[in-house]
């Protein structure tokens, strides 16, 4: 399996072990991982039976205001900005995720939240035979999760979990 991270997290793959197939047909990702993983997989030339979207960024119905709030956060105050930003990632649950820090940089922040999830390359990849599984978790402080749901469940099996976070866990 083929596995993205997400944005400031390294190697946090086994968090996300219930949702996971290990399988060489298989990609994965969360959050910021979830659309590098989509794009891997709709410029990929090799066959992939299954992409696995865990909480993907979702941030297309936001207003650019936003985007330039957040990056003036981040530039102001790199460490406040990611505490903060971790914290709501782990909520409602207490998972301690400073073994998977990696801090990502203003290039990848931006990327993140200017990403425009593009429902006609999504068909593409389920017209090849590529199945899609979004999850999402209803308890979510990162991505507003109605519109994700929204944009999600008419184009790929969507699962909504109730009482999880964006790390899908309690």
């Amino acid at each position: 399996m083929h596995y993205f991270n997400g944005f400031s997290l390294h190697d946090e793959e086994s968090l996300f072990s219930d949702y996971l197939i290990k399988s060489t047909l298989c990609v994965s990702g969360f959050s910021y991982g979830a659309q590098q993983a989509f794009e891997y997989v709709y410029h990929a030339t090799e066959r992939v039976d299954r992409l696995i979207l865990l909480s993907p960024a979702f941030f297309q119905t936001q207003k650019p205001s936003f985007t330039r709030t957040q990056l003036h956060y981040f530039e102001a105050g790199k460490e406040a900005y990611i505490e903060q930003f971790l914290s709501n990632v782990t909520h409602p649950s207490n998972i301690n995720l400073s073994s998977y820090l990696k801090v990502g940089d203003k290039e990848e922040l931006n990327s993140l939240l200017s990403y425009q999830w593009d429902k006609d390359k999504i068909q593409e990849v389920l017209n090849r035979g590529t199945t899609i599984e979004v999850f999402l978790g209803s308890e979510d402080k990162i991505i507003d999760i109605e519109e994700a749901y929204t944009f999600f469940s008419p184009l790929a099996t969507t699962y909504y979990i109730k009482g999880v976070g964006h790390l899908l866990h309690k």
